[in-house]
């Protein structure tokens, strides 16, 4: 099983690099993002590799980082999702902003991939959000805050601040980063108003 390549970038195509490994080249499948950050042709590279072995072929997945393999991977444990769909998410989303979309259960981010709809976005982040939070980069508290408002079971205060940002022309995950930050400063009991305001606060500085 091969799980690392080092060599010399060939020549790539839309979703794929031919890699020359001591004068082998192994066609290795990426993700757009991937492909990107590649060097020029001739210039050494190492890649993350994922093997997939089937009955009438073999097919190499290779990754900039361990972490979008790891996702690669996590992905393909969703129903509906198979290695072109993963491929496609981590090619619009860096894997720590695909954790932080999903530990804040952002469909909409997920959605963005071509060949994601909303029914699958919304199964991936359903089926993962208990994974996400380990890979995220977002305050646990706000992962909280944000899952609690979308199940409604935050305080009425603050799921209707948090409401009133996102009216306001804000993302859900400012909102919900500046209104639990906003109630760690005004404690329990502080008004929808109060909320907001520092909610603003926030956000402006």
């Amino acid at each position: 099983m091969i799980g690392k390549l080092k060599g010399l970038v060939d020549s790539t195509g839309d979703d794929w690099v031919i890699l020359d490994v001591g004068g082998v080249g192994y066609v290795v499948h990426c993700s757009a993002r991937t492909l990107a950050s590649l060097p020029s042709a001739g210039e050494a590279v190492a890649l993350s590799i994922e093997t997939y072995v089937r009955e009438d072929q073999i097919r190499l997945f290779g990754f900039a980082a361990d972490s979008e393999r790891d996702w690669f991977r996590l992905l393909q444990t969703v129903q509906g999702v198979g290695a072109k769909v993963a491929l496609s998410i981590l090619g619009v989303l860096k894997a720590s902003d695909l954790a932080n979309a999903i530990a804040l259960q952002d469909k909409a981010a997920v959605a963005r991939a071509p060949g994601v709809g909303p029914k699958v976005a919304a199964r991936i982040v359903a089926e993962l959000k208990d994974k996400a939070p380990a890979f995220a980069s977002v305050d646990s508290n706000v992962i909280r805050l944000q899952d609690d408002v979308l199940e409604r079971r935050a305080p009425q205060p603050a799921a209707d601040a948090v409401s009133a940002l996102v009216n306001l022309g804000y993302q859900q995950m400012q909102a919900s980063a500046a209104v639990s930050s906003a109630m760690a400063k005004a404690g329990e009991g502080a008004t929808t108003e109060a909320l907001i305001r520092l909610g603003l606060r926030e956000l402006a500085s």
